[in-house]
């Protein structure tokens, strides 16, 4: 039954996305809304899904897929902040939560607390960057908030396993949540890379862009579930997986490329789309839950409210705390140590960033029923209805406003604009100027037994299809026969060997730290385009046996 649900509810979210999409609306937003309007209908049965599946199925790409698209020069940039938001300020959060439940419920004792605050502590900036990126937030912004999310998780889950472990008196790794942080940060890292190495090495050797893409797709479940075998973090794991795979992209053939491109897309916005509906399909089936335990659902209901409020207004008073203490160490002339990146007005855009999602419903899932002793967890149904009170009213509050915020405080930083302008510019003038130094390298040195008056002809129509590119005009099209040669083949042959030296030339630029990594793959999607072209041409001729190019 869970299985036909599951289809039903991805269509029904691809329609309803589909129709938000069309009036200008947030379609996470809708979902949540939509899904638990449709909890209360009568008779409909109740989709769930085991935790497991939740964080070994659904997280891992997602994870992995926004890694892939993140630029490891730019994580390394924004390290100090992303490390702050995602370790520092969950761990404020969790804590903060832990102690104003443990007050607000005398009944819940301060370790089952702890396991509240760990679960609700974690945000998912999905739906943030989405808005972001639509309403032009400056790109330090998108990449703090995309890079948090890649490290907040393991915060969290590792604090949650360490909380499970205090409220049930099992030991944890060496007796110490220090080294058992340590160890999982550690161990999963290394579990990634060490996976991602061989991923990428054996891809490299096997020029069969479907399978290459097939191997990249389990990539990331078999990195999460080797980690967690060995007690290490799951989520560090494919997040540096993906980096890796990501930074080493360039290595792969521009056919697997394309193709990952285009999975990766789809895959992400189906098990997007999926999350925030389930999220909305679980208000009424969580308020049964508590109903049938004895417990008076209003109570409850408002004590869930207060720590929704509680989520909230911690990460900007937190922020802003930080925030005055960098500003105090600028001011005392330590200009180094209290060097920020974001403006005033960008530090209110990420404070009220704080939308939750997968990761705080699978972690509230995985809460055990009772302990090993055979009593019930305490204030289970309590941390139940709180994770999807504040998953679904985070998303409901911040996520709305969102836009709102955005407009008024006007973060948009023509600056950067200017600079994103002036990137793109460079990385045209790379190009152009490889592909000349290389067509004046063919000219020089042209491949023997051919004509050379039909090798210059081809060099020309090589160097014009080049300045077409980068004026944006299309190349006269011209007859494809030259005397005795095949001029189809030859000038495929030419126009690749430009697209390798144009491509050598960017990566160059990228690692020498002129070009930035996004422009650097902004213009390596455009010469992507053009060499699978160019190798569709090379791969019909094969089959074909003549230089007639497709239709």
């Amino acid at each position: 039954m869970n299985g036909t649900m599951i289809l039903l509810v991805v269509i029904a979210a691809i329609a309803v996305t589909g129709l938000a999409n069309r009036g200008n609306l947030q379609g996470p937003l809708v979902l949540v809304i939509i899904g638990a309007i449709a909890s209360f209908l009568p008779g409909l049965p109740r989709l769930e899904l085991e935790p497991d599946v939740l964080l070994g199925v659904v997280l891992p790409p997602l994870l992995y897929s926004a890694a892939l698209k993140f630029s490891v020069p730019t994580f390394r940039r924004y390290l100090a902040p992303i490390l702050r938001l995602g370790i520092v300020t969950v761990l404020a959060t969790a804590f903060a939560v832990a102690f104003f439940a443990n007050w607000l419920v005398p009944d819940l004792t301060f370790g089952a607390a702890l396991v509240l605050g760990a679960v609700v502590a974690p945000t998912d900036a999905v739906s943030a960057v989405a808005v972001g990126q639509k309403l032009g937030l400056p790109k330090r912004v998108i990449s703090i908030l995309t890079g948090e999310g890649l490290v907040n998780d393991a915060t969290a889950l590792t604090l949650f396993a360490v909380a499970i472990a205090m409220v049930a008196g099992t030991p944890v790794f060496a007796d110490s949540p220090v080294l058992f942080f340590a160890y999982g940060v550690v161990g999963g890292v290394a579990v990634g890379l060490v996976l991602a190495a061989v991923v990428h090495w054996v891809r490299g050797r096997m020029f069969d862009s479907p399978l290459e893409t097939a191997l990249g797709l389990v990539l990331p479940f078999a990195a999460y579930l080797v980690a967690e075998e060995i007690h290490a973090s799951g989520v560090l794991a494919v997040v540096a997986a993906g980096l890796y795979i990501g930074h080493r992209a360039t290595d792969t053939a521009v056919t697997t490329r394309l193709q990952e491109r285009f999975v990766w897309e789809s895959v992400d916005i189906l098990l997007e789309m999926f999350v925030f509906a389930y999220m909305g399909l679980q208000l009424k089936f969580v308020l049964d839950e508590v109903a049938d335990t004895g417990l008076d659902v209003v109570p409850v209901l408002l004590y869930s409210v207060a720590v929704l409020a509680v989520v909230i207004l911690v990460r900007p008073i937190w922020g802003f705390l930080n925030w005055g203490r960098r500003r105090a160490v600028r001011t005392a002339g330590f200009t180094r140590l209290g060097r920020d990146p974001l403006t005033y007005r960008e530090h209110i855009v990420v404070s009220w960033a704080g939308m939750r999602g997968v990761v705080t419903l699978a972690a509230a899932g995985g809460v055990p029923a009772v302990l090993g002793s055979g009593e019930p967890f305490p204030g289970r149904e309590l941390i139940h209805l709180a994770a999807l009170v504040v998953a679904v009213g985070t998303l409901l509050i911040q996520g709305a406003t969102m836009p709102m915020l955005i407009r008024r405080l006007d973060v948009v930083d023509p600056y950067e604009r200017l600079r994103a302008t002036e990137q793109r510019e460079l990385a045209r003038t790379i190009t152009a100027n490889a592909a000349k130094e290389e067509i004046a390298s063919l000219e020089k040195d042209p491949p023997g037994g051919f004509d050379p008056d039909a090798v210059r002809r081809i060099l020309e129509r090589v160097r014009r299809s080049v300045k077409a590119r980068v004026d944006a005009r299309q190349v006269e099209s011209e007859d494809d026969t030259e005397a005795g040669v095949d001029a189809g083949a030859l000038f495929d042959e030419f126009r690749r060997a430009v697209l390798r030296a144009q491509r050598t030339a960017l990566i160059a630029a990228r690692d020498d730290g002129t070009l930035d990594d996004e422009s650097l793959r902004a213009e390596l999607e455009s010469l992507d385009i053009e060499e699978a072209a160019a190798e569709e041409r090379v791969e019909h001729r094969g089959r074909t046996g003549n230089g007639t190019p497709p239709p």
